[in-house]
């Protein structure tokens, strides 16, 4: 029976869901946590500030941008939530200034200081010495002043345009002949480096040697620059710093070429629209601030005060200084056992295959599936020799995958490119809309067109987001396909920074899946049922909305029901809405959210059965996993696919069920240890904050992260 009070709750209900980008800020400043937290290496705290930085960069140039756009517009329709357009901008502007302000404070009182100590001098350059001075004047004539290019503000000089993420100079004069206050501004230019270090013999600081110190280069700019506006008396100089709208907009039904207006749109955001935030110095004058927030058409809730440096994302240049001790011990991805003796194609050059005695990589697919978990598990080993050998084996007749985003000298395109020489059919189906990764796509659409590749570029209305390769092959008299479904880009370098799952297989319902998965893609397909794989926007909602509410079925008929599921964001209101459904039931649901979630866990009678956890370590948790216990014939499922409205209805993504015993045993294994973590996992509480799990007192750390480096350098060993 079930109970009264929970049957009057409307599920529906702001007071159940948290907003979308304040749950996205919260994310953010668990980042910022990783910086904060001694126990983090000092060069690695460093790189948290600057990542938090820059995700904030692409908040405000697509959300805050996207917010503003809705308020110009006049929209005023409610998220789950029960937020407006304007009232989410502004409570993002209450949320975040505190924590803008503590990265800044941090950072200039904590980091520095703790640099210093380890011989890395960022100073200030009112700290220079005479003779420092000189070296940096001269650094400033031979190599600054000929690229500078002032732009004066007057009735006949209009207010110049500040390019998009630019750091600037605002400049105030004044005229000795007619005691008129000019302005002009000076842009900070952007193919220097932020940071300008003193050569060796003049580092030495309080008597001891010293690996680096220098200063940043807009500060040797604004001591320098009477240069630049001889026979003008200089009084003030502020940095300040653009934000701008930096999101494509390309009516894709109405484009000829969707390849030329994506181009042309690249081309106007590297200027940027309309400008979404003003990030200045706090002790800029009044009347300064004031005229930039008029120029830039801005209000004073787009304005950042900051007591510190503007642009802490370029913090990234001291990651190449060489202090080892100061950074995360490196981790080499081990080749997965299963695959350690695959007959392995090494480039010697585009020209020059070298094989290497060994097992065939498809027999090893043939004889089981497969799984792999990068950056625990080499990706050149696996999934980049999989295209290779595919490309080069005489047998293989077709090759059709997905690029949605890509390394820029990718050895998967050369690959692809070879097959095509090689007389192979390649279809590739790039993504031009995989956000800022459009003009890298660009140029290797080309390239593989050029090559014979056939390229397709998705479907009107969606991005295509799935991660799969298939590869037709002849053996004998037969043809057989074999599968690569992952959770993650093809990309080598992202291989190594974020965490995912890759599954191998030749089962001949996946193999037929993925048949019909790229006649969708790249023809007229309107395939609206498969075998195995869950399809959005075909049924993956469905299916996963009906495997939580069979759990909820479950436990009301056997008292049992487990549901436990990771991904990189929760928004999706019809799946928050069965969750609770379940949990009403009493299923049993974990969640491992990496960054956004909008379920409220912990509600008397709505989610008092949900717990919540996200994990931020030196790897990007990207890997999606979702488990469900289904009354003991459990099933296991991964992917592409976040449970997100825009994954689930304006994407095209694929879930693969994993069949499997030892590889579900595996994957059980892996949420097991998260669910554990007492080290990178913080718990999302009722009111929307998060908590971060201690270790008890005499309790030992269990950190997801290096518990599965450990795994998996023990088993390369036992191999």
């Amino acid at each position: 029976m079930v109970n009264p009070v929970i049957a009057d709750i409307n599920l529906k209900e702001p007071q159940y869901y948290f907003n979308r980008e304040l749950s996205w800020l919260e994310f953010n400043y668990r980042v910022l946590a990783e910086s904060l937290d001694p126990r983090t290496p000092l060069l690695e705290r460093l790189k948290f500030s600057a990542i938090f930085c820059s995700n904030l960069d692409e908040f405000f140039m697509v959300r805050v941008a996207g917010l503003k756009r809705q308020v110009a517009a006049h929209v005023t329709k409610l998220t789950p939530d029960g937020l407006t357009p304007a009232e989410q901008l502004s409570a993002i502007s209450d949320r975040l200034r505190p924590w803008v302000q503590e990265q800044a404070y941090h950072f200039e009182h904590t980091l520095k200081n703790l640099l210093h100590a380890e011989g890395i001098h960022l100073l200030d350059y009112v700290d220079l010495d005479q003779e420092q001075r000189n070296h940096f004047h001269q650094y400033f004539e031979q190599q600054i002043f000929p690229v500078l290019t002032p732009l004066a503000v007057d009735p006949s000089h209009p207010f110049p345009y500040i390019s998009n993420l630019s750091l600037n100079l605002a400049v105030v004069l004044r005229d000795p002949d007619t005691d008129q206050e000019c302005f002009a501004r000076v842009k900070v230019p952007s193919n220097l480096p932020r940071f300008l270090a003193l050569p060796k013999e003049l580092r030495q600081q309080d008597e001891k040697p010293s690996l680096w110190t220098g200063v940043p280069l807009e500060q040797v700019m604004a001591h320098n620059l009477e240069a630049l506006f001889p026979g003008m008396l200089m009084q003030e100089c502020h940095p300040f710093r653009v934000t701008r709208n930096a999101d494509l907009e390309v009516e894709e039904d109405e484009a000829d070429d969707l390849l030329l207006a994506i181009e042309q749109e690249i081309r106007k955001r590297r200027i940027g629209k309309s400008a979404v935030r003003l990030e200045i110095y706090a002790s800029i004058p009044a009347h300064i601030k004031e005229k930039l927030i008029d120029d830039l058409g801005l209000a004073e809730i787009d304005v950042y005060e900051i007591e510190g440096l503007l642009g802490l994302k370029d913090l990234f240049y001291f990651m190449s200084i060489p202090r080892p001790d100061l950074k995360e011990t490196p981790w080499t991805p081990v080749t997965p056992p299963v695959l350690e003796n695959i007959k392995e194609l090494v480039d010697g050059n585009e020209d020059n295959i070298i094989q290497l005695e060994g097992d065939e990589i498809f027999d090893l697919i043939r004889h089981n599936d497969i799984l792999v978990h990068h950056p625990y598990h080499s990706f050149t080993a696996s999934v980049q020799q999989f295209i290779t050998q595919s490309a080069h084996d005489p047998h293989v007749l077709a090759i059709k995958m997905t690029l949605y985003r890509t390394s820029g000298d990718s050895p998967i395109i050369h690959s692809l490119i070879a097959a095509a020489e090689n007389g192979k059919q390649v279809a590739v189906l790039v993504e031009l809309k995989a956000r800022f990764d459009e003009e890298n796509n660009i140029t290797w659409a080309k390239k593989l067109e050029q090559s014979g590749v056939h390229v397709v570029y998705g479907l009107v209305g969606l991005k295509t987001h799935t991660k799969i390769i298939l590869v037709v092959r002849q053996e004998g008299n037969q043809i057989r396909r074999y599968v690569h479904i992952g959770t993650g880009n093809y990309n080598p370098k992202t291989a190594k920074l974020y965490t995912d799952l890759g599954l191998f297989s030749c089962r001949q319902e996946l193999g037929e899946d993925l048949t019909d998965l790229f006649n969708f893609l790249t023809g007229y397909s309107r395939q609206k049922s498969y075998r195995k794989l869950l399809v959005a926007p075909v049924n993956m909602r469905d299916r996963m909305i009906a495997m939580i509410l069979r759990e909820a079925e479950h436990c009301r008929n056997s008292g049992s029901g487990r549901i436990v599921a990771k991904m990189n964001a929760l928004v999706d209101p019809l799946v928050i809405e069965a969750l609770y459904q379940a949990s009403q039931a009493g299923v049993q649901i974990d969640l491992i959210v990496r960054g956004i979630c909008c379920l409220r866990p912990g509600i008397t009678d709505v989610s008092s059965n949900i717990r919540v956890i996200s994990i931020i370590g030196r790897f990007l948790e990207h890997s999606r996993i979702f488990y469900f216990n289904n009354g003991g014939n459990e099933e296991i499922y991964i992917g592409s696919a976040d449970w997100m409205t825009r994954n689930l209805t304006r994407r095209v993504e694929a879930v693969t069920p994993v069949e499997d015993p030892a590889i579900m045993k595996e994957l059980q294994e892996i949420l097991g240890i998260m669910l554990s973590d007492n080290r990178q996992a913080w718990e999302l509480q009722t009111d929307g904050t998060y908590l971060q799990r201690r270790p008890s007192e005499n309790g030992q750390e269990q950190s997801t992260q290096v518990i599965l480096m450990e795994k998996a350098a023990k088993s390369a060993r036992i191999e």
